[in-house]
């Protein structure tokens, strides 16, 4: 039967491949539509499988809060190159993805591996849009933060993203953004001394004794000195002891303070796709 140019545009809409893959498809399935598509998806489980060993590096990292401001998401969406992180319909993929998790809440990235978009699984999508794109695409990432207040940060070129949770709403705007932009700059490894993972306590004491030893100090001060490193490690690495980017002179947790009352940061995530 006769290939109509109003067919092939039906299944380039419904599937995101391009004309000459929907053309080939639907001669190949002669003219049956639900044939065409199932032989495009196919063809991108079969680059899928080809591809499964490449390093899919780049990508895309986009965040997002619910219209309430009471729960943020963040999702990342790995490619193979950076000419395809920067093309406005993978993005457009990924905001698909951000928009879903943000509307569905999944408990996990599983989870919203299985929700339907547009009546199919994310998965099968991302499995799809392999043979579109003929690369290997991974949703590598999900994670959320809830609380009284959730602001979420994206860094240009969509590589870095957090989201930081406040005990408190109705705050200025600003104050969160700049919070989630301080995330964002100074890598925090946990919000305060308390979420400090205990190995990381240990190998950062371990690393305070070692150099005072190199130094010379005596064995009975390197206890007390790799304390003193410690606390330092946590002014500079914890979210809310942090000097402040905007005012060095506060730290975090005191700008918050100063801004609202009894304003804290309560919960963050950062993820980011640059070494």
């Amino acid at each position: 039967m006769a290939i109509t140019a109003a067919d092939v545009s039906k299944l380039r809409k419904s599937t995101g491949a391009g004309m000459m893959d929907c053309k080939k498809a639907l001669v190949e399935a002669e003219g049956d539509f639900d044939k065409a598509v199932e032989i495009i998806r196919k063809k991108g489980q079969a680059i899928a499988n080809k591809r499964a060993d490449r390093e899919a590096t780049e990508g895309v990292v986009l965040a997002g809060v619910t219209a309430d401001a009471k729960r943020g998401v963040m999702v990342c969406l790995n490619c193979e190159t950076d000419f395809v992180a920067k093309n406005e319909g993978f993005i457009a993929l990924v905001q698909s993805f951000l928009d879903l998790a943000i509307e569905k809440n999944p408990a996990d990235l599983e989870a919203l591996k299985a929700l339907e978009l547009n009546g199919r699984p994310v998965s099968e999508i991302i499995t799809e849009q392999i043979g579109v794109i003929g690369e290997k695409l991974d949703l590598a990432y999900f994670d959320k933060v809830e609380a009284e207040t959730v602001v979420a940060y994206i860094h240009a070129g969509n590589k870095l993203a957090t989201l930081v949770g406040f005990n408190q709403s109705g705050f200025d705007v600003q104050v969160g953004k700049d919070v989630a932009m301080q995330a964002a700059a100074m890598a925090p490894v946990a919000l305060n001394e308390d979420e400090v993972p205990a190995d990381v306590k240990e190998k950062e004491l371990e690393i305070g004794k070692e150099m005072a030893r190199n130094e010379g100090k005596p064995e009975a001060m390197l206890e007390k000195i790799a304390l003193g490193r410690l606390n330092k490690f946590f002014k500079e690495n914890t979210l809310m002891a942090q000097s402040f980017v905007k005012d060095n002179k506060l730290t975090v947790e005191k700008y918050l303070d100063s801004s609202s009352k009894g304003l804290k940061a309560v919960e963050f995530k950062r993820f980011t796709l640059n070494a």
